[in-house]
């Protein structure tokens, strides 16, 4: 293929395989539109292309192929030499990464795949007690520091996994404010280990100074993480959030109106459609989180940021001066809501086509028959369920006759059927878009609710912690999602969930709409993500998205200063008017009273 194209053309084709697919596609686009827009016009189009493909093509077509590949060699040479010598002013950029571990840290390492792929240098800040972030890798530089040491046993999560499991066993309405408070406590701790952390690396003169000297381009972090936050506003860097989730919430109660009448707030399990308890509940959360950024979350960092940057400055202000924030929805899977011109939705990027699986699970695959496979993951953080609740879940996988591949770790259930895989790891978006899937049971990741509204699987939902519960509603409120409580996981119920899941067609139905609006779109989102990350590269920034609202005191931006002056007016104008009439009638009385 290299041989013949650059004996027919002359072209170094090695710049060719350089390109990346989105340039590829456009170069395809160039090339050959317009051949084909001839073809489509000539009246015996069909037959020719017919007769073509069945190797039977006339002497006098295959000419005119020729001929028209010929003609468009103009064109292509064109388009290539277009793309070829594009402006290149962000290509080779310096990127500063600060990531969050666990599974926000294979989102983000998705997108440092394809700015690598674009020749851009990038320098990943990673803990060097990390689980997942690879201190060695041929995608980055890695710095390593100090930083959420008292975090790395991941017993921390089974023991709040139990902790939230007890909250389930609450009241419906209170509920969700233990698990708030649970969270809180967590959030406290972990803000606590990250101030510290800041204040560490800021007060290290010698490596700040080698940061500054590396003249980064950019600052591409996960705000979950304030560190990336509090380390590019101190560098000055051009920001991008690669964002769901803030330091107390959904990303979007930053940075955008967020009317709590109809947005639910993150941890609420809330829809839009709310009666007067449910908004009541809503307004109460929301509450929450203010009391928590302002009197839990902002003083572990007064010292800090009054050490370190300009009087007033708190870490929503630190937050609300990113650039552009790209949020992991899309409005197929969230409920619509306001929004502001500097947030750009990803969501789903990380979903790409299914590849082979491994030759023993596809194997294990095929044998299903007609029946399919279940698939099970619980994600990257929870390693095992009570143990009951492992075997109640093994003896309903049992009398399934579908197969049933489960990403499990632990000691295996004694009632596991024959019918049941167990694998410590799964290509997760792989299997999903495999043709013998049938159903996903799921945590109710973020990552996971995507690829599964990717592939049109319907789910299964066992949230376990933090979003998971907001993240299974949404999908069970679009008929796509079952919900089972681990709590109340019994054989029976499961069972009963997963028949009901895998016979209703109306599950299938509405996840494969639901696919169907994910992908119909003008731009994917990967190729949205790197825009906008490239876009404020090339800028240097984007203040001119920014809305004046963020540097408004609260009392201006709801307009309450406007609302008194407005009363006092009114209030004014009554009391002048009962003022003047008194006077009146006090004139027309006295008036009265002389003429008697």
């Amino acid at each position: 293929m290299r041989a013949s194209v650059r004996e027919r053309y002359g072209i170094q084709t090695s710049l060719i395989y350089q390109l990346s697919p989105s340039s590829v596609s456009t170069l395809t686009m160039i090339t050959y539109a317009p051949s084909c827009h001839a073809v489509a016009k000539s009246k015996d189009s069909t037959a020719r292309n017919s007769l073509a493909l069945r190797g039977r093509t006339s002497q006098r077509e295959r000419s005119m192929v020729v001929t028209g590949m010929s003609s468009t060699l103009p064109i292509f040479l064109t388009g290539l030499c277009f793309l070829l010598l594009k402006p290149t002013c962000c290509s080779g950029s310096s990127i500063l990464v600060v990531p969050v571990d666990g599974s926000h840290w294979i989102n983000m390492e998705v997108i440092l795949r394809e700015l690598h792929s674009r020749g851009h240098n990038i320098t990943v800040l990673r803990s060097a007690h990390s689980w997942y972030i690879p201190s060695n890798s041929s995608l980055y530089t890695a710095i390593n520091v100090s930083m959420l040491e008292d975090e790395t046993n991941k017993d921390f999560y089974n023991d709040m996994l139990r902790n939230v499991a007890e909250c389930r066993r609450s009241l419906t309405f209170i509920r969700s404010f233990c698990q708030q408070h649970l969270l809180t406590s967590m959030l406290a701790n972990g803000h606590k280990i990250l101030a510290r952390s800041a204040a560490t690396m800021l007060d290290d003169n010698v490596f700040m100074k080698k940061l500054q000297d590396s003249k980064f381009d950019l600052m591409l972090t996960d705000p979950a993480l304030t560190l990336g936050v509090i380390l590019g506003s101190y560098l000055k860097l051009p920001m991008v959030f690669n964002v769901r989730w803030i330091n107390n919430g959904e990303g979007h109660f930053a940075v955008a109106p967020s009317p709590v009448s109809y947005v639910p707030v993150s941890g609420s399990e809330l829809h839009d459609q709310m009666d007067f308890q449910e908004r009541t509940k809503n307004m109460l959360h929301y509450l929450y989180s203010v009391v928590e950024q302002d009197f839990i979350i902002n003083p572990m960092y007064s010292d800090l940021l009054q050490r370190h940057f300009p009087p007033g400055t708190d870490l929503l202000s630190l937050e609300r001066s990113a650039d552009i924030w790209l949020l992991r929805a899309d409005f197929v899977f969230e409920f619509p809501r306001p929004t502001m011109p500097n947030v750009v939705y990803i969501g789903g990027f990380q979903c790409k086509m299914s590849r082979p699986l491994p030759a023993e699970l596809e194997a294990f695959m095929q044998s299903s028959g007609e029946h399919g496979v279940v698939v099970m993951s619980l994600g990257t953080i929870v390693s095992a369920l009570p143990r009951d609740t492992t075997e109640a879940m093994a003896a309903a996988f049992a009398q399934l006759p579908q197969k049933v591949v489960w990403r499990f770790s632990g000691k295996e259930p004694s009632s596991l059927g024959n019918n049941t895989l167990l694998v410590k790891w799964l290509p997760q978006n792989d299997i999903l878009g495999h043709p013998k899937t049938r159903a996903f049971v799921a945590h109710g990741g973020t990552n996971g609710m995507y690829e599964a509204i990717y592939h049109g699987v319907p789910v299964l939902g066992l949230p376990l912690l933090f979003d998971q519960f907001d993240n299974v509603l949404r999908l069970k409120v679009r008929g796509a999602a079952r919900v089972v409580e681990v709590k109340s996981l019994t054989k029976e119920n499961f069972l009963e969930a997963l028949k009901d899941i895998l016979e209703t067609p109306s599950y299938r139905n509405n996840i494969k709409h639901l696919s169907e609006l994910h992908r119909d779109r003008p731009m994917s989102p990967m190729d949205t993500a790197i825009f906008w990350i490239e876009y404020v590269i090339r800028n240097k920034g984007a203040a001119h998205l920014q809305p004046a609202s963020f540097s408004l005191p609260w009392y201006s931006y709801f307009c309450l200063d406007v609302a008194v002056l407005i009363m006092a007016l009114v209030g004014a104008l009554v009391w002048a008017s009962v003022l003047v009439c008194r006077v009146l009638c006090c004139r027309r009385f006295r008036s009265k009273i002389k003429a008697e």
